[in-house]
């Protein structure tokens, strides 16, 4: 199962460990001064976080922080969580060859990989895990452990660290995602297994899958979906997976894997990150069943633990559409949707040891199924697309805490944060037809920034400034600076002269103008 090298890769040459991690991850070392330390026996400090130390005082005051390693969770907006971005992923391009699966360990732990992973771990940025390490501290730990932690890797020693639990709600009221949040060293694993393994199983995956892949998302799969309503295929199976990442059967997952890899040191790294456990509240759980959702390796696994589902589906002549653990079944009539439901419960549920969630699941027309943030209707025998009322509403209370009079939130600060949030939202939803919504919703938008600029001018001579300053006239601009209405009403009057013009001129973009930008794009 090995290379027949300790240490290189293709060399005939016995390499010894010391000359090759000289060698590893040159490129992170050059940004940097000082040398990366050779001697592993000199000073090394290494930060080993095993289970046996994990204790109640080490995580005293730990507080959960998810906003910045994943912010965007819901269905509608899993694109903008996309794990995958590696240049060197292409169309499928030829058989796998033997050397990549039988001496895979070599290939993940090459300089060039392992640049890779930190770099885009770096990018990602993200809280630290249970240890405390943020991602700016991971070079110099990286810099003076790195033979140690390689070295641990190769021979089979490395333990990987339990995830941090972290709980965001889900949109039906009462229900949390669970994620997992691996240490940044573990991350930067993970990233490098994930780099190694994704050009594998591309040549695997289905042409229906669509979610964590290279080069699709989203909106290929709407457009997939739009293409088999348009061919007659009207009635679907909208499928939910009860808890899919806590409820994936290990077994089962190591099974798949052991199919293509067959480097039994790889699948022995893989396993042992999904038995590492989880901090929850201070206290360790086991995690024999399921598998951490929040790491670079997450996606990919789901992937491949699902595409047996494709594979099923593709046998049996289905047409469907899958977006991670979100999965569309298309049917000409209501009876054949019924059925095709019917006759692939037991193979979910039998063969992949998954769970069906009936009270979810179920057959209706495709004018009645929300996917991905959208709904579909028919104008002159076609499909498209509108936004599903759940995300208007989303949408509406996002803005609502964004211009919010009583946060403690400067302009420069809410500008910034309004303009990302309305671009990145259009830009998700720009296959709907949506300019009404989009009108209405710069409106009472517009006022309640104009609402939060009037508080914030408090004063009557503050007010009665600003106004002259906006060009209003001397008795008008002193009428309004002394009114007593409040400031939701007082936003209404002010409307011609603190006009949309000027508000745009601030940064606060307007959604319908972006829309039509992004439409002509």
């Amino acid at each position: 199962m090995t290379c027949g090298t300790k240490g290189g890769l293709v060399s005939g040459k016995k390499q010894s460990m010391k000359s090759v991690s000289n060698n590893e991850w040159r490129e992170v070392s050059r940004s940097h001064s000082k040398p990366v330390v050779a001697n592993i026996g000199e000073g090394l400090n290494f930060r080993r976080y095993k289970l046996m130390n994990v204790t109640e005082s080490r995580f005293k005051n730990r507080q959960l922080h998810m906003e910045d390693y994943l912010q965007m969770v819901s269905a509608e907006q899993k694109e903008y969580a996309e794990v995958f971005d590696y240049s060197k992923i292409t169309e499928k391009s030829g058989v796998i060859t033997d050397y990549w699966t039988n001496n895979l360990l070599d290939l993940i732990l090459r300089k060039e990989n392992l640049n890779g992973a930190y770099k885009q771990v770096k990018r990602n940025k993200g809280k630290g895990g249970i240890d405390g390490m943020q991602v700016d501290e991971l070079l110099p730990f990286l810099r003076e452990n790195q033979e140690t932690l390689i070295q641990e890797i190769r021979e089979g020693k490395y333990k990987p660290n339990p995830v941090r639990r972290v709980e965001i709600p889900k949109e039906t009221k009462g229900e949390f995602r669970k994620l997992g949040v691996p240490t940044v060293v573990d991350r930067v694993i993970q990233q490098a297994i994930a780099q190694e393994l994704s050009p594998i199983f591309e040549e695997q995956f289905s042409e229906n899958s669509f979610g964590f892949r290279p080069k699709r998302g989203a909106h290929d799969a709407l457009r997939q979906c739009q293409k088999n309503v348009n061919d007659g295929y009207v009635y679907v199976v909208d499928m939910d997976l009860e808890k899919f990442f806590d409820t994936v059967c290990q077994s089962k997952l190591i099974e798949v894997l052991s199919r293509t890899i067959k480097d039994g040191r790889v699948i022995s790294l893989i396993h042992k990150y999904l038995n590492a456990g989880v901090i929850a509240n201070e206290k360790f759980e086991c995690t024999e069943v399921g598998m951490p959702q929040g790491g670079p390796l997450s996606p990919l696994l789901s992937n491949i633990m699902l595409n047996e589902l494709d594979k099923e589906l593709e046998r049996r002549g289905h047409r469907f559409v899958r977006y991670a653990d979100d999965c569309m079944i298309f049917c000409k009539s209501r009876k054949s949707a019924e059925r095709t439901l019917k006759n692939i419960i037991p193979f979910i549920e039998g063969t992949l040891f998954l769970k069906v969630n009936r009270k979810k699941t179920e057959v209706a027309h495709i004018s009645k199924v929300k996917y991905l943030g959208y709904t579909f209707y028919r104008y002159k025998g076609k499909c498209r697309f509108r936004v599903h009322q759940k995300s208007v509403v989303k949408m509406r209370n996002k803005i609502r805490e964004l211009t919010d009079r009583n946060k403690g939130m400067n302009n420069a600060e809410r500008e910034r944060k309004y303009q990302e949030y309305v671009r990145g939202w259009v830009e998700y939803f720009r296959l709907a037809d949506m300019k009404g919504l989009l009108k209405t919703t710069d409106e009472w938008a517009r006022r309640r920034i104009r609402a939060v600029y009037w508080k914030q001018w408090k004063k009557i001579k503050t007010k009665y400034r600003m106004l002259k300053a906006l060009g209003m006239e001397h008795w008008k601009a002193k009428e309004l600076a002394c009114s007593r209405k409040g400031y939701w009403r007082m936003a209404k009057v002010l409307n011609q002269i603190f006009s949309k013009k000027i508000i745009a001129k601030l940064g606060y973009t307007s959604m319908f103008d972006y829309y039509l930008v992004v439409c002509e794009n």
